[in-house]
């Protein structure tokens, strides 16, 4: 039987990048059928809206949502597919921070921060955040955004369910290593 945490990384697959490895179908918005979700997992093993809600209220990166009456679930960012998540532009702290590897700087430094395959640049209002997600890509390196610069010339931030800062691109002349 495989732990909640090894069935939260195939949530996280079934809800950011391939809701087909499940054979399920998402709306435009990123909502699954919680029923749904719950049948395809108990084809591979016991599986129960508990667990569901579990995995929800326990994920230390708060990934994932539930609609108001709980029948739909989504990811909250971090999609590699289109959907639309129904945020709206707000206007964002004064920095931002991004986290990456060090392997990452000299591209970063000539081209600025990219979503490659997701569909947003991820921002954290949190110093200590940054330096743990640089810290999933090797020695960690942090970026510091001139978000209130960015705002002022026209580019839209957008804040997850879960508090991860959104935007498309974040230009070299917005960043400075922190």
């Amino acid at each position: 039987m495989q732990s909640l945490e090894s069935v939260s990384k195939l949530i996280a697959l079934v809800l950011r990048h391939k809701p087909e490895a499940l054979n399920l179908y998402m709306d435009g918005h990123g909502w699954i059928s919680t029923a749904d979700l719950i049948e395809k997992l108990n084809e591979r093993q016991p599986f129960t809206m508990e667990m569901l809600e579990e995995i929800v209220r326990t994920d230390n990166k708060q990934r994932y949502s539930f609609n108001a009456d709980q029948t739909k679930i989504r990811a909250n960012q971090g999609h590699s597919i289109p959907v639309d998540l129904e945020l709206l532009p707000l206007e964002p702290p004064t920095v931002l921070w991004h986290g990456t590897g060090e392997k990452y700087v000299e591209s970063i430094n000539q081209k600025g921060l990219l979503k490659q395959s997701r569909q947003y640049v991820h921002l954290t209002d949190n110093h200590d955040t940054a330096i743990t997600v640089g810290k999933r890509h090797g020695k960690p390196v942090v970026y510091t955004v001139d978000a209130h610069a960015m705002w002022q010339e026209g580019y839209a931030f957008y804040r997850s369910e879960n508090g991860v800062w959104l935007t498309d691109h974040v230009p070299v002349k917005f960043l400075r290593l922190s």
